[in-house]
């Protein structure tokens, strides 16, 4: 018998931070995670761009500045018309195609709240029923009429995610070693081993040999706009991401409880000798860190390092099927990130 998903550490964590938090709607979450932070102790710092920062002193002064990031946001639909009947028209926010998503009920962000609304593709009691879905045959059924959707702030631009119900997480599998699936583990888990590091560090008291910052960052699905304006404010010369690595066709990646390492994306190289440092760190951890090369993804941490905005750059983080959908993991991974990165931020260079 599984235990419940609420039992985990990580899971009650990921579960508590299961708002909305598309692409430039992140503020819900940052909130929880502010109170969370100051709750424990800290003193967050939230910039114009709304990017959470906590600064740590590190028991090395002279160690060069680390940032360790991870993204508020995640995909989703942003909204391009609305119909005389109320119904939404709408398109991708981040990497999300049609199919995924799939039909069910989705969660709005207006201006003055949210709104529920059904995901429809149409009958497929036609000749062609058996063609691809394109966005172009996605709408959102509101119920609502044009002028209530104005009321509750539901314009062109709004985004929208999978209601809370639709989400998970989900424990299944063999109870010894479970797997868990959830939509999306993109990046709320790298949210949940920043703040279960951070957790750590108040609780016994600990420091990071390097003076380093924390950032939960926002639209990186965009383009990763947030970590870009504190790489570029704060000038770290270390900067990793904690985030997920997807398994496309031609990744050797197994989901057994290892976490991946970006070693190169679309955008370029990352630096081999932090990718060493973390699979050392990885190993002391009492775990391993899986190698992967992407030729169609990208990292907050790539797109720093392409941007021009940090010298040294990593990523590295759970592994994850079904990537950009109702995402699968080995729940042990989890526990395994959380220990590489507390093995790393100990770590001497």
């Amino acid at each position: 018998m599984l235990s419940s998903a609420a039992a985990h550490p990580a899971l009650a964590l990921f579960t508590e931070l299961l708002v909305a938090s598309p692409s430039g709607r992140e503020e819900q979450l940052a909130e929880i995670l502010r109170r969370k932070l100051e709750s424990w102790g800290y003193q967050p710092e939230t910039d114009a761009g709304g990017n959470l920062i906590v600064r740590l002193p590190g028991t090395d002064s002279q160690a060069p500045l680390c940032c360790l990031a991870a993204h508020m946001d995640e995909i989703g639909v942003v909204v391009t018309r609305v119909e005389p009947d109320g119904s939404l028209l709408v398109t991708r926010s981040g990497g999300l195609r049609p199919w995924k998503i799939g039909e069910g009920p989705i969660e709005i962000v207006g201006d003055q709240g949210s709104i529920t609304g059904i995901i429809s593709m149409g009958s497929t009691h036609t000749a062609d029923g058996s063609k691809a879905i394109t966005w172009e045959d996605v709408k959102v059924l509101t119920g609502l009429s044009p002028a209530q959707l104005a009321d509750a702030g539901i314009r062109i631009g709004s985004t929208g995610v999978p209601t809370r119900e639709r989400r998970g997480p989900v424990l299944f599998g063999d109870a010894a070693d479970p797997m868990v699936g959830a939509w999306t583990f993109d990046d709320r888990m790298g949210v949940v081993a920043l703040m279960r590091m951070l957790e750590a560090l108040k609780r016994d008291a600990l420091q990071p040999v390097h003076p380093t910052i924390v950032a939960f960052t926002v639209h990186e699905e965009g383009g990763g706009q947030g970590a870009k304006q504190v790489a570029f404010r704060e000038k770290p010369e270390l900067f990793v991401a904690i985030d997920g690595c997807p398994i496309p066709p031609e990744a050797p990646l197994q989901l057994d409880g290892r976490p991946g390492i970006w070693s190169k994306d679309q955008r370029g190289h990352y630096d081999q000798r932090l990718v060493r440092q973390l699979s050392s760190a990885a190993l002391v951890a009492g775990t391993q860190l899986q190698p992967v090369v992407y030729t169609s993804a990208a990292s907050d941490a790539s797109l720093v390092f392409y941007a021009g905005g940090a010298p040294r750059v990593a990523c590295f983080g759970h592994v994850r099927e079904n990537s950009h959908g109702y995402e699968v993991c080995r729940l042990s991974v989890f526990d395994n990130v959380l220990a590489t990165l507390m093995a790393f931020i100990r770590q001497r260079s």
